[in-house]
């Protein structure tokens, strides 16, 4: 009997050995279950009772990278406008197209000639980028200089824009070949207005018309003729104005910046066109994304068309991209232009989630994208937003536009965890100011606590 006794004790402990490991694994399972399980609960329970939430359309999603499952869903899968979250797309766009430096010219030399073609570069001569490298390439040569417009097919301003918005900084015209953001650039100094560049000085003039009090210039809509009321110049005022885009501005512009004649000449680019390159990919698109700068947004779109071929056009690039990158996504994005200062743009809050995962993967280098990224409390658009901090918990990307306040990004827990979310809100009406507020308690709760 002990000796039968001692097998089945014998046989039942390698059984035991046998199912442990998968035991342990359905517990951790479990646990995992479990613990996913109290997030959404904790999630959901502080979304339910947030007052302000109950006032407009409020959509989110958070993602746990490390188990690659979604915690938390409210109206997810609906369709919202994403205003400057848009960047997002055009950002990963440019980690798979332009991994390396941007594209700022195209050229061939012919005899004694150099004739070059634009990109869409908004680095070259950007006031904070200063991207001079295309610039002292011509500046150099000895040859004559021929610019050969022509390679941009779309409109000065993007699909389903506020036209009324011309003559602010934010709105300035896409071109082919930008220069200096596109802008004048406005001042006082010792009770006198300077303009930068100085070619439009001659521009600006009193509007004998007017009755405001408040200084302020503003451009004829389809001219560049610039007006002011005819009152005191302000001490330290500063005014940044999109010029009307032409091809006689342009070659001025380049004529001036350069100190040499540049003519026109009307030919096709040769597909062995030579590319001169400009800025560190990396650095463009941190410019962009820091201040959520929409000229550099709008612009990178055509230097990705670039790569594609002769033609510079907006909705060619977005296809491509669309088709080429964004297969992952869940829902089918609708797409419109680069900045997000189109309210034809309807992204889901599970779309950007997605695309901030495969974001995350294609850096592989989570200080490098955090650096890219506005930190809360301390850069870019989040600055504010969040108390100030030498510790951000959120990387992200917000989205602006009357009714419309969007974050999206990462958010680093105290217990060590790195989550997606995206928190969109459209259509209130209360002070945006209340908006903010409200995502950024629900996201430092996320934070606290999980």
């Amino acid at each position: 009997m002990l000796r039968s006794s001692c097998k089945s004790i014998a046989f039942n402990l390698n059984h035991l050995k046998f199912y442990l490991p998968s035991a342990l694994l359905v517990l951790t399972i479990l646990a995992g279950c479990s613990t996913e399980q109290r997030i959404s609960r904790n999630v959901k329970r502080v979304f339910t009772r947030s007052p302000v939430l109950k006032q407009y359309y409020a959509g989110f999603a958070l993602y746990d990278l490390e188990t690659k499952r979604m915690l938390f869903e409210r109206h997810a899968d609906q369709y919202f406008t994403p205003a400057s979250n848009t960047k997002l797309f055009t950002f990963y766009a440019g980690l798979k197209m332009i991994p390396d430096s941007i594209p700022s010219l195209r050229y061939v030399e012919r005899g004694d000639s150099l004739i070059f073609w634009g990109t869409g570069d908004p680095s070259f001569l950007q006031s904070k980028l200063k991207g001079t490298k295309a610039a002292d390439f011509l500046r150099s040569t000895h040859k004559k200089l021929f610019y050969a417009p022509g390679r941009y097919t779309g409109d000065f301003y993007g699909s389903g824009w506020q036209w009324d918005d011309y003559n602010d900084y934010y709105q300035a015209e896409i071109n082919e070949l930008p220069i200096m953001d596109n802008l004048v650039d406005v001042r006082t100094k010792d009770g006198k207005l300077v303009v930068m560049p100085g070619n439009f000085s001659d521009c600006f003039g009193t509007d004998s018309l007017s009755n405001h009090k408040a200084f302020s210039v503003k451009r004829d809509f389809g001219s560049n003729q610039f007006k002011y009321p005819n009152v005191p110049f302000p001490v330290n005022y500063s005014q940044q104005i999109p010029y009307k885009v032409s091809l006689p501005v342009t070659l001025s512009l380049l004529s001036d910046t350069l100190h040499k004649l540049v003519s026109v000449i009307q030919l096709k680019m040769p597909a062995d066109a030579k590319t001169i390159y400009n800025l560190k990919t990396d650095s463009v698109l941190k410019e962009m994304l820091l201040p959520s700068d929409n000229f550099i947004a709008e612009q990178l779109l055509l230097v990705y068309a670039n790569q594609l071929g002769e033609e510079l056009n907006t909705g060619k690039a977005i296809a491509y991209i669309e088709k080429n990158y964004l297969s992952e996504l869940p829902d089918k994005p609708k797409w419109a232009d680069g900045s997000g200062l189109s309210r034809y743009n309807l992204f889901t809050p599970r779309d950007m989630v997605r695309l901030l995962e495969m974001i995350y993967r294609t850096v592989n280098n989570p200080k490098r994208l955090f650096n890219m990224l506005p930190a809360g409390g301390k850069s870019g658009t989040l600055r504010n937003a969040y108390p100030k901090t030498n510790e951000p918990f959120v990387f992200g990307k917000t989205g602006t536009l009357s009714g419309v306040h969007n974050q999206s990004g990462y958010v680093l827990t105290k217990k060590g965890k790195t989550f997606i979310f995206s928190f969109m809100n459209n259509n209130f009406v209360t002070p945006t100011a209340e908006v903010r507020k409200e995502m950024v308690r629900i996201m430092t709760h996320i934070h606290d606590n999980f």
